[in-house]
């Protein structure tokens, strides 16, 4: 039997999961008027930063997807605060491009070359086609939700689509950000010594899912 972790960087994974849910929040709870904003393009940006953070520390599919169960239990977590159904649009579409943007993310990093992915520019290039698939797959989200992604006000233009140039163009950024973000905590890592990486590293990662949680709380209950 192969001793071979199944999920290196496990605790890094649940604080960059974390993280993403409480930035979901704190996004949504700032550009309040999502129909009419390019908050879901923004949100878009921010999720393939830390998509591509997990990447670089795990390089495994088991470490997106149990980033991505954190971020939507935090969403449900949301919800419930806020007395929201499950099957409500703030709610079952923003879950729906957390995964679509996990999907467009892997399909297109599994057909990149792997040397181009060491470069910045490589990377760029990749948040760009990640960014161009999610925003052309969120419209599909009425299949699986039976809600229909919002529309430009006064057309019948899905906002990811409308506001594709500015998916496109931040994650040109953000991409690359999350690549040199993974690589800098796991050089953190390996620089750290055997009680950082050991004792420490049990109650770090719960402890900011934990406070990510409150200040959730806080923010709706303030609010």
């Amino acid at each position: 039997m192969s001793g071979k972790n199944p999920l290196p960087q496990l605790a890094n994974v649940i604080m960059l999961g974390a993280v993403w849910g409480l930035a979901e929040v704190s996004i949504g709870l700032g550009l309040k008027r999502c129909t009419s904003l390019a908050s879901g393009s923004i949100m878009t940006g921010v999720a393939l930063l830390v998509i591509a953070s997990a990447w670089v520390l795990t390089r495994r599919v088991l470490g997106i997807i149990l980033m991505v169960c954190l971020a939507t239990l935090m969403k449900l977590f949301d919800a419930l605060l806020l007395s929201l159904p499950v099957k409500h649009g703030a709610v079952a579409n923003p879950i729906f491009a957390f995964w679509m943007e996990a999907l467009a993310f892997l399909l297109v990093i599994a057909i990149v070359r792997q040397s181009l992915t060491r470069k910045r520019t490589g990377q760029a290039a990749l948040g760009a086609g990640a960014a161009l698939l999610a925003v052309n797959l969120f419209p599909l989200v009425k299949f699986a939700t039976g809600i229909p992604a919002c529309v430009y006000a006064g057309t019948g233009y899905p906002l990811s689509l409308y506001y594709a140039p500015i998916s496109i163009g931040l994650s040109m950024l953000t991409v690359p950000a999350g690549f040199w973000l993974g690589e800098r905590i796991a050089a953190s890592e390996k620089a750290q010594d055997a009680f950082i990486r050991g004792k420490a590293s049990r109650w770090i990662s719960p402890a900011t899912v934990v406070i990510s949680l409150l200040l959730i709380a806080v923010m709706r209950l303030a609010g």
